[in-house]
């Protein structure tokens, strides 16, 4: 029961992000919360605390990121809960292109329904190539390190 109440809540909350809305994923983070995202681009880094967790989610939305999740594996009781999510996200120009797509494996750990830390897994090559494209454009924010 519990973790079936966890994946839909993980669900939920990024259908609601796809919708540009980032409430429900932020609320789901602890005040104290450590968001790691590897690599050498504007991304990249340790975001601590629910203020650098939401600047980050709001570049994810500012950027046309749209993310879907593809599966939800959940592990441990309610005081140390461990969740894996396999999660691909992507941005289409108004043209219609393409411009960048990535696939990741989202490590979190959750306590008493709070999530404390989240790691991203990704081809970080493509992240710093969607920098440059995003350069390219003149985007004001490339990145949350950069907002």
């Amino acid at each position: 029961m519990y973790k079936s109440a966890v994946r839909r809540m993980i669900r939920r909350n990024v259908d609601a992000l796809r919708r540009g809305d980032p409430a429900p994923v932020l609320a789901a983070y602890a005040d104290d919360a450590v968001l790691v995202f590897p690599g050498d681009s504007s991304w990249s880094g340790e975001h601590r605390g629910k203020a650098a967790i939401e600047a980050f989610l709001r570049c994810f939305l500012e950027v046309g990121l749209v993310g879907e999740t593809h599966e939800i594996l959940v592990n441990g009781p309610p005081w140390r809960t461990s969740v894996c999510v396999l999660f691909s996200d992507r941005v289409v120009d108004p043209a219609g292109a393409t411009v960048y797509e990535n696939r990741a494996v989202l490590f979190g750990r959750i306590v008493w329904g709070k999530i404390v830390y989240h790691e991203d897994f990704e081809d970080t090559q493509k992240v710093e190539a969607f920098d440059r494209y995003l350069a390219r454009q003149g985007a004001v924010s490339r990145g949350p390190a950069s907002a």
